[in-house]
């Protein structure tokens, strides 16, 4: 006996295997994007360090990093709530010759970890980096870091730099515009000294030569557990910093600290006093603020390359007439040079009839004061910007001088009045 055929399939079951495949195509089709952990990388990016979250240990072949531009890091180059940098064991050295580390702003920047492992820090400053619940820079568990010319800058956290059972010696540091995105008991917004894992186990910090100013969250600026220690040298300030609720900061430092100052500081700066409870932020004249820029009419900056040799203030000096000053002294890592109407880069002002122009980078931030060897209105070109802005200065005139005052890095040139 003949059957019939069989009846043909629903149709809805035959969409569903058609938009089962279809799905299956695409996602097939799609690249999966994701960044892994580096270990001991020796590629790095053209700014100067590796492309991607890294880890580095004694095994490591490349152990020095020479900044040669700003380095920008997203949140989606550190995975896993992981840090940037982490170095666990041998000897590493970044120079940053005066530039940026920027971010990410979901991680660690830098972790130091581990008894014997070392992290030299040079002329850099760190910005926009850390977590809401953790750190920028961690250093702990017996590593050390030494810190030369560096500046914490604009970094939002629980605390910017904590050393916890560890060592760090900074000289020359600032600690700017940091905020404490998570209020939390026993934390500086700028620094934290704890213990390690275990209780026998202590931090020590060594700061000289410090500017601590605008910073805001925790209670305290810098906090120091029991047992653990800070000591101060040279000159400090504290100016303008604040808790969550926008009042002055109930102490600069909560705990102890030793002071071991020698000799008077230089203006503009405070010598803390040494004490076993909280201080009140003690009376210190900040750096001179910048003023809003007003750009030159009719002018067209164009970007000035950043030298990559500097002159030593003694030979420029020496060849030009003019002086030049720091607050922490011409070997604290600013550095200057001269330019020529190239350097310039601005066709206007190269018109006008510039009479000299300097370079200056580095650890401007400290303040720096040039004197030109004659008189005449000068101009700023903002390196923070791009193109420069053009900024006229305010200036002084002492002994036929004409002397200015910068905080950021950038080119000043004398005009005629």
């Amino acid at each position: 006996k003949d059957f019939p055929p069989p009846p043909p399939p629903p149709r809805i079951f035959c969409k569903k295997i058609l938009l089962c495949c279809l799905f299956l195509i695409l996602f097939l089709s799609v690249p999966v994007q994701s960044q892994t952990l580096q270990t001991n990388p020796t590629s790095m990016a053209s700014c100067g360090l590796p492309s991607s979250w890294s880890l580095f240990n004694s095994s490591a072949t490349v152990t020095t990093f020479t900044l040669t531009a700003d380095c920008t890091f997203s949140n989606s180059q550190v995975t896993g709530g992981g840090s940037y940098l982490r170095f666990q064991s041998g000897t590493f050295t970044i120079n940053g010759n005066g530039h940026r580390i920027i971010g990410p702003t979901n991680a660690l920047a830098f972790r130091v970890e581990g008894s014997g492992t070392v992290l030299n820090l040079n002329n850099v400053t760190i910005r926009q980096a850390g977590a809401a619940n953790n750190s920028a820079f961690l250093v702990f568990n017996g590593a050390t870091l030494n810190g030369q010319s560096v500046t914490f800058s604009n970094n939002a956290n629980r605390s910017t730099l904590s050393v916890n059972g560890a060592t760090a010696n900074l000289t020359n540091v600032q600690f700017l515009n940091s905020s404490a995105a998570t209020v939390t008991s026993g934390q500086g917004t700028a620094m934290t000294i704890f213990r390690g894992f275990t209780a026998s186990s202590s931090a020590s910090v060594t700061i000289t030569n410090g500017i601590f100013q605008n910073n805001t969250g925790q209670a305290a600026v810098i906090a120091v557990h029991s047992n653990n220690s800070l000591q101060f040298n040279g000159c400090l300030t504290f100016s303008g910093n604040t808790q969550s609720n926008g009042m002055t900061a109930a102490a600069n430092y909560s705990g102890s600290a030793t002071n071991n100052s020698a000799g008077a500081c230089l203006p503009g700066f405070a010598t803390p006093t040494p004490t076993a409870t909280l201080t009140p932020t003690p009376t210190s004249t900040p750096l001179p603020k910048k003023k809003k820029k007003e750009e030159v009419p009719a002018a067209t900056p164009t970007s000035t390359p950043r030298p990559q040799i500097a002159a030593t203030h003694v030979a420029l000096q020496a060849a030009t007439g003019a002086t030049f000053g720091a607050t922490f002294g011409l070997d604290s890592g600013v550095h200057f040079r001269q330019l020529d109407g190239a350097g310039i880069g601005v066709q206007s002002i190269i018109d006008a009839g510039y009479l000299e122009a300097f370079d200056v980078w580095g650890y401007v931030e400290q303040g720096v004061e040039v004197c030109f060897p004659q008189t005449g209105r000068v101009v700023f070109l903002n390196a923070n910007t791009s193109p420069r802005a053009i900024v006229p200065l305010p200036s002084t005139v002492v002994n036929g001088q004409t002397c200015v005052s910068i905080n950021s890095p950038g080119s000043l040139v004398l005009l005629p009045n």
